[in-house]
């Protein structure tokens, strides 16, 4: 039996923005999606086992095997060929948290390992990318860059179809976050599609609000290279100011955003395609991420309490 892992992520600053060139910074969290898979004797099932967010798994059902027919062909793969996959771990399949590039990460290693293949850690990342693209349509490359890779990294797409530009960052230990979801299952490309086409009509309007995320995500590596959380928090606050003018928050992840700030994080925004999904709340010290974990569960939210910055 093939086994394989990746990790969750979220998005300090840059989501959506990275898709178009812009720089973004990630992190991976301290919870994986797990996949073991075997060869059987007839086609291609899968067994999700993951807690999901309400119609998660039937939602991207289509998407998911699509998204195993394009690792097969990246992994020069009969698309023919007949596993068995079952997917699990302790990462959620909530919209924002990269669980799709997770899955797909965890799937392409425990194919390789069912398979003997000897395949590198750049390959896998390569063919996660194929695989989200039934997901993502025009993925950045930055959710399974960290769902291959973890740790925090600074990340920019090679617009000319090149080598993206990944660069390892560190803090000085890992903090504590709380990520809440809406419930709501986002449509990644759908999302994706719409910044695209409102850029288009309007490019004055973004291309200024596409200059400030640019320089949001330098003054964020800075303030997280000298460990200033209080002004990472601030920068994040702004980051989902960015996010909202490009209409890709909603009403339950700007409540979800306000509840954390109210409780004293430092900074809160949205993560991912936005649109639903989820955000996460900066909230160094377990009795803060606590403070704010109790404040979405009374609000009737479901949450993750978990970490960025570990090193992996």
């Amino acid at each position: 039996m093939g086994k394989g892992s990746g990790y969750g992520k979220v998005i300090l600053f840059g989501e959506h923005f990275v898709v178009h060139g812009n720089p973004g910074i990630v992190s991976a969290i301290d919870s994986t999606t797990d996949a073991e898979v075997k060869k059987a004797a007839k086609g291609i099932t899968v067994r999700d086992e993951r807690k999901t967010a309400k119609g998660y798994s039937e939602e991207k059902r289509l998407q998911q095997l699509e998204s195993i027919q394009n690792m097969l062909r990246a992994m020069g793969v009969d698309p023919k060929i007949a596993l068995d996959i079952w997917i699990g771990g302790s990462l959620p399949g909530f919209s924002g948290l990269g669980a799709s590039a997770a899955s797909s990460v965890a799937i392409a290693r425990a194919i390789a390992h069912e398979l003997n293949m000897k395949i590198s850690e750049e390959k896998i990342n390569a063919v996660a990318y194929e695989a989200e693209k039934a997901y993502a349509g025009n993925p950045s490359g930055i959710d399974n860059t960290a769902a291959t890779y973890g740790g925090l990294m600074w990340f920019k797409k090679n617009m000319s179809g090149g080598q993206d530009l990944v660069e390892r960052l560190s803090i000085e230990e890992p903090v504590e976050i709380v990520i809440g979801s809406t419930g709501k299952v986002a449509n990644t490309k759908a999302m994706v599609e719409g910044v695209a086409e409102r850029k288009n009509r309007d490019p004055q309007k973004y291309n200024k609000v596409f200059q400030r995320a640019e320089e949001l995500c330098y003054e964020g590596r800075a303030a997280l290279e000298f460990f200033s959380l209080k002004k990472v928090g601030e920068l994040m606050n702004e980051n989902h100011r960015l996010l909202q003018e490009i209409e890709v928050s909603s009403k339950e992840l700007d409540l979800l955003v306000d509840a954390a700030k109210k409780e004293g994080a430092y900074g809160a925004k949205l993560t991912g395609g936005g649109g639903g999904g989820c955000m996460f709340a900066l909230t160094p010290g377990k009795e803060l991420q606590a403070k704010v974990a109790s404040a979405f569960k009374t609000a009737g939210f479901e949450y993750l309490m978990t970490r960025i910055g570990i090193e992996t």
